[in-house]
């Protein structure tokens, strides 16, 4: 799904999708993104994947014990060290 958008404001877009979604963005760049997903379909659904991954991972975590491999497997799905531990998995 994301290997559609090529274009410079879709690489962008796709980039800041992470902080869009934490709400940690400048006024000036989510209004930004915000125009960028209302015209571009692909990236649109990278950001509704994107959302709903992040839902289910929330309530997931809220509602039962982690596995104790499952966030080694979001990071190789990834590619993102995201406990800081210097390894990505």
């Amino acid at each position: 799904m994301m290997d559609a958008c090529d274009e410079p404001d879709c690489e962008a877009t796709l980039r800041e999708l992470d902080v869009f979604l934490d709400e940690e963005l400048s006024d000036d760049a989510r209004r930004s993104i915000t125009a960028h997903l209302d015209d571009c379909p692909d990236c649109f659904g990278a950001f509704d994947f994107h959302a709903e991954l992040k839902q289910v991972i929330r309530e997931k975590c809220r509602n039962e014990e982690m596995p104790a491999d499952l966030l080694a497997r979001i990071e190789r799905c990834f590619s993102t060290d995201f406990d800081g531990d210097g390894a990505i998995g």
